[in-house]
Formats: C-alpha cells, sequence, structure tokens
C-alpha cells in the first residue's frame, strides 16, 4: 500500500495500489463533454454516479462513449487479479477521461466511490459549490478488498429510525465501500416491521409509553411515547436501494429472548402457566429482559409465519443469511415453568440450554429448506450449534474462535472493540457514557482475525462489523454522533491489507481523516469531532455505564 503524495488523493479505506503522475501531479477537469460509457452490468452504477456527481457538479453526464467518457466495464482481467469486488481506475486512459474496471458489478461499484473520493469533498455536495467538483488528478488506484463481510449492524428497535434515515446510512456505508447492513428490527422494547399475518406487532409491538433517558440506572425517564416501523413496502424500498449499492441486508429477527414486545402484542407467545403475559407492555427500559418465548409448538408455527413474510421481503439474491439473534436469554421462566419442564424431558433435551439450542436448530433446519443461512449472537453455540448455521462474535474473540475451529463461519464483532455505542474519550463530556474507552485509533488499529487461529479456521472468518445499539441514541444526530469517524477506521479494518495492528500507521490515516472529515461535513454527518464533543452534542446530568481501563481480550 503506498503513502498518499498528493492531498487530492487521501482515499478512506486505503487502496491496494495507487500511483499519482510524477512528484507534483497535474489535473484535470470534467465538463459539459464528459459522458457515461455504461458497459453490461453497470447500469446501476451509472445511475448512481449520474445522481451524485450530477448534483456536486451541474453537469449532465449524457449517454456515450468517447474521449471525455467516464467508461465504465465489467472485466475479466480485473476479475483474476482481484476477485469480483476488486477494481482498476485510472484517469491516464488516453482514449476516455475516467476507466473503471470491476470485477463483476460490485467492483464497478466500489471504484466509482473512489471517483468521488477523487473529487474532492465537494463531490458529497448536493448543488454545485465553488465552482463545482470537477478537478481529478492522474491517478491510477488498483483495489481489492480483504473480506467480503464488511458490515454495520443498526439496532431501530430500541429507538426507532425512520426510513429516510435508513436510506442515508445505506448511502453512509456505501461511501466507505461497507456491503453488509444487519437490520435489527425486533426487541423486547419495539417490533419494527409490519407481519400482515400478526398485525398486532406493529399495532401494539411498535409503540412503548415512555423510554427510560440513560443507561437503565439512570432515575430519568422521556414520557413521550415512542415508536414506529416500517411497512412492508418502506422493507421493499429499504432492500432495493441497498441491492442498487451492492449492500447485503441482514435482518434480524430475536428469539427466544429479547421478546417481550412480541409478547404484549400476542401473549401466548410467553410462558403462561409461570407469567400473567396479558399484563405485559412493550418494554420501556433496558437490560436483559426475563419475557422469553415458550418452547410450544404454536410458538414454532407464530415464528414460521413470521419468517414466510420475512423471506418474501429481503430475497435470497440479496439476503443470504437471517439472523435469529439467540443472545441473552434468561433460562428462568423455563426452569420454573411445567410445560416447558415437560417439553425438554418430551424431546429428550438435558436442560435449558439444549432447549434454546433446540429453538435455534428448529430454525436452521426451516431457513435452510428455504435456501437461506442462520445466523446467530455466540450464544448459539450453548447446547450445540447447527452444522450450516454461523455465529456473529459478540462477546469476545472466544465464541468466534470456538466456532470457526468447530467449522462455522464467524462474523468477529466483539463488543470490546467494535461497538460503536461504547464511549469515544474519557471525561464528562461524552454523552451518556457506555463502556470502555474505544478511540478512532483503538478501532483503526482492531484486528478481526485473532493471532493464533489455525490457518483452517481463519478461513472461517468471513468478516467483521461494527455494531450501533441504540438504548441511548434517540435520534439520527446521537447516532451520527457515536458511527462517525470510528466507522472510517473500521471500514480501512475490513477493506485494506493492513499490516498487524501495533505496526499500522495511524498518523497516516489520521492525516487521511482531515480531507475525510470535509466529506463527512459535507455529508451533513454529525460526526465526533476530533477535539470533543460540540455543546448541543454533550448530554451533562444523564448517568451512563462507563467502565475504565483496558478492555479484556476474552
Amino acid at each position: 500500500m503506498t503513502t498518499d503524495p498528493y492531498p487530492g488523493t487521501d482515499l478512506i479505506p486505503a487502496p491496494l495500489l495507487q500511483e499519482v503522475r510524477g512528484d507534483s501531479p497535474g489535473r484535470f477537469e470534467l465538463d459539459e463533454r464528459t459522458t457515461l460509457d455504461a458497459g453490461p452490468g453497470t447500469g446501476s452504477t451509472a445511475r448512481w454516479l449520474r445522481t451524485v456527481l450530477g448534483a456536486a457538479t451541474g453537469l449532465p453526464f449524457a449517454d456515450g462513449p468517447g474521449p471525455h467518457a467516464i467508461r465504465l466495464r465489467v472485466s475479466e482481467d480485473v476479475e483474476r487479479a482481484h476477485g469480483p469486488e476488486g477494481y482498476r481506475l485510472t484517469t491516464e486512459d488516453p482514449d476516455a477521461a475516467v476507466v473503471i474496471e470491476g470485477g463483476g458489478p460490485a467492483g464497478v461499484f466500489w471504484g466509482a466511490q473512489s471517483l468521488r473520493q477523487l473529487l474532492g469533498p465537494e463531490a458529497y455536495r448536493r448543488a454545485p459549490v465553488s465552482g463545482g467538483a470537477r478537478d481529478l488528478p492522474y491517478v491510477t488506484v488498483e483495489d481489492r478488498p480483504r473480506f467480503g463481510w464488511r458490515g454495520l449492524m443498526l439496532d431501530v428497535s430500541r429507538h426507532f429510525m425512520p426510513k429516510d434515515d435508513v436510506l442515508r446510512y445505506l448511502d453512509l456505508l456505501a461511501a466507505h465501500k461497507l456491503n453488509v447492513f444487519h437490520f435489527h428490527l425486533t426487541d423486547d422494547q419495539g417490533w419494527r416491521i409490519e407481519i400482515k399475518r400478526h398485525p398486532r406487532l406493529t399495532e401494539v409491538g411498535s409503540w412503548r409509553a415512555r423510554s427510560k433517558w440513560g443507561h437503565r440506572a439512570s432515575p430519568l425517564w422521556d414520557d413521550t411515547p415512542h415508536g414506529g416501523h416500517y411497512t412492508q413496502d418502506d422493507i421493499r424500498e429499504i432492500v432495493a436501494y441497498a441491492a442498487e449499492r451492492h449492500i447485503t441486508v441482514v435482518p434480524e429477527i430475536d428469539l427466544p429472548g429479547h421478546s417481550q414486545a412480541a409478547i404484549a402484542a400476542y401473549p401466548e407467545l410467553g410462558n403462561t402457566d409461570v407469567v400473567d403475559t396479558a399484563a405485559l407492555t412493550v418494554w420501556d427500559t433496558w437490560g436483559v429482559n426475563p419475557n422469553v418465548l415458550a418452547p410450544t409448538e404454536a410458538v414454532l408455527r407464530f415464528y414460521e409465519g413470521v419468517f414466510e413474510e420475512v423471506l418474501d421481503l429481503f430475497p435470497a439474491a440479496t439476503s443470504p443469511f437471517v439472523h435469529v439473534g439467540g443472545d441473552e436469554c434468561p433460562k428462568d421462566q423455563w426452569k420454573a415453568s411445567p410445560a416447558a419442564q415437560a417439553r425438554i424431558k418430551e424431546l429428550g433435551l438435558a436442560d435449558e440450554d439444549e432447549l434454546q439450542s433446540w429453538f435455534i436448530r428448529h430454525f436452521d433446519r426451516w431457513l435452510t429448506a428455504r435456501g437461506r443461512r442462520l445466523i446467530g449472537w455466540d450464544e448459539i453455540l450453548e447446547g450445540g450449534l447447527a452444522d450450516g448455521a454461523a455465529v456473529s462474535s459478540w462477546r469476545g474473540y472466544g465464541g468466534g474462535v470456538a466456532a470457526a475451529e468447530a467449522g462455522h463461519d464467524v462474523v468477529m464483532c466483539p463488543e470490546q472493540h467494535v461497538y460503536l455505542d461504547h464511549r469515544q474519550a474519557p471525561g464528562e463530556d461524552e454523552p451518556m457514557p457506555i463502556g470502555y474507552v474505544r478511540t478512532l485509533e483503538d478501532v483503526y488499529r482492531f484486528e478481526p482475525v485473532p493471532p493464533g487461529l489455525s490457518p483452517e479456521a481463519a478461513a472461517h472468518i468471513l468478516g467483521t462489523q461494527a455494531n450501533v445499539w441504540t438504548e441511548v441514541m434517540e435520534n439520527r444526530s446521537r447516532v451520527d454522533y457515536q458511527v462517525f469517524p470510528r466507522l472510517a477506521a473500521l471500514a480501512e479494518v475490513a477493506w485494506s491489507a493492513l499490516p498487524a495492528p501495533e505496526a499500522r500507521d495511524y498518523p497516516a490515516f489520521a492525516r487521511r481523516m482531515h480531507t475525510h472529515y470535509a466529506r463527512l461535513d459535507a455529508l451533513g454527518v454529525d460526526y465526533r469531532p476530533p477535539a470533543g464533543p460540540h455543546p448541543r452534542q454533550q448530554r451533562p446530568g444523564v448517568l451512563g455505564r462507563p467502565l475504565e481501563g483496558t478492555p479484556p481480550i476474552v
């Protein structure tokens, strides 16, 4: 990876190879003659370029080839060299202004993202300023991603994010060459997806009367009712929008824990022999909820119906994985429930852990029969894991290491390193401080493949993602503050061929971030400034749960 010799080529994530002409490269300008020459398989990238660069430059970008064209092609040579997501971009071709060749349609799109960066921060505005973003350096870039899974998990259950904000986040993922959007749609505090055969899931389950303000130990409450959900057409729009940007959407429907919103809507889903489930409401605070699904055939049929509609909304081509949660499922109600104990005996299970495994295995078989793959949080390892299931390793590296050594695919997302709800600095100015301090540099030095993993097991590490839990993020600005700028560091970790964590050139990354902050400014991202939060970003007096010291490696 070369060091950037020219301020206009501060690409993030860092490319595999970047060459500019000479020590003081010249520049050339896109103008009214610039056209878009889109080859087969590149139509979505051409539409995207015309939309974003047309707005930023004021240029029409008519269709057609020629010496002033931006030429988009899928190339077998690039595919052989760099894979389907790799690309080659050059502004030094004699027959075109810009040539972007991708190993596949996605590679062409990632090359187009680099083109936008090369045009400067003004290319991220919605109308031309200062003459528009038209200048390009003479440069050649060759690039490919390290991992095939480069993601962000966004929790819209704790605090609902309207559809337009979700679409905006898909654009922000694409701008950082991230290609997986893990969509956390259900939890104790809200059910966010319309299921037509079970309308009370959103009529009742998508609204709570109030919300805890700050950590669950805080004495403060926000007494404004909170809620919202996505209609099925909203979901179809989100999925189609993601697909145009070569982003896979992974829907998450939690079971058997994190289910109080569903039980509040349909009390028969809960353990009615030990709890008055009819008295339950959508949960208004945070933490691990004791109300879990009953292990009955009726519950299985109910959730099969839910998943039938989910699979229809998230087609296999764009959503091969379906996340079922499986985390933080307290077993107390099952231990106290005569019905659950009878179920354990009937199924010949050893204990409540195996009962949870029975839940997960059932839906693994059900999804596999329909051409999908189940993925869940690392607790699904407890009691035994179905052969085809994949694991999101969140409690540390340990679950992912165990899963990978056992032959399961893994997404590494340990909370101690890439939970972006965790605070970014010490001190009282950080709003509602949660968890360990994880700075921009800390995230940049995160390594998804732990040392000591055998080569066979390492091949099962699909990639990594950052997770954004929104208990203390009440709106888009708060999400922006927690996610950025750290998502830029995670994107480089996931994409670029970086050395070992201690050998990474963080000062060079920080220098490139100066340009990237200007891009984020142009996009209207309410990121945490390097010098600390603005007064409007602070939440003085609101209790968090800061953890001191260096996070453990577990």
